[in-house]
């Protein structure tokens, strides 16, 4: 096994040597970096703060809607877009998959450890699956808050973050072929030994 496979035992990280027990789920995650919109998950908590994974593109001003309070005096948006080229390396397209039922879950607990840790009103995630062309977002993370500072962290923690916990994996298309695109997992996430 991959001494940089990670696995996931009912969509939690676990160690290789983890007991099963009947009617467990267990997943192996690859080291690589996932009209009205139709969400295949989310999550929206009682304080507002809203997870989603979809495959249709992604529309960042209605995510800002959604967070913003009349208290508000920041909204801040970063929305990872794709390039063309990677390396020098002109990129055709990426196509995004994920493990989603962890990757929902993930991202609701990053997003709500980040709303505990900061002064924002709320915070939101949404990452795109799926062929995305060049110039197309694949993911997006707003917060919202009374001042600009603690937005623009939380914005900043949460992308940072979500690359390096959940389980989102990309492919690389360019004219001579296509290539997984290696990501790095967080140092607390538990990998599989070799």
């Amino acid at each position: 096994m991959s001494a940089s496979l990670v696995l996931a035992l009912n969509q939690s990280f676990s160690e290789p040597g983890a007991l099963l027990s009947e009617g467990d789920e267990v997943a192996f995650l690859p080291p690589v970096s996932g009209g009205s919109v139709q969400f295949t998950q989310q999550i929206e908590d009682p304080a507002g703060h809203f997870f989603a994974i979809t495959r249709d593109p992604i529309d960042g001003g209605l995510l800002r809607s959604r967070l913003l309070r009349g208290e508000d005096g920041a909204a801040v948006l970063f929305e990872g877009v794709t390039r063309n080229n990677t390396k020098g390396r002109a990129t055709r397209y990426l196509e995004y998959e994920c493990y989603e039922a962890m990757a929902i879950k993930m991202m609701a607990q990053i997003g709500c450890e980040i709303a505990h840790s900061l002064p924002i009103s709320r915070i939101g995630m949404i990452h795109r699956l799926g062929r995305l062309e060049i110039g197309e977002a694949s993911v997006i993370v707003a917060a919202s808050a009374p001042h600009r500072k603690p937005a623009f962290d939380a914005a900043l923690e949460g992308i940072n973050r979500l690359k390096k916990l959940v389980p989102i994996w990309k492919k690389e298309y360019f004219a001579d072929g296509e290539v997984w695109v290696d990501g790095e997992w967080d140092d607390s996430v538990i990998k599989a030994r070799s």
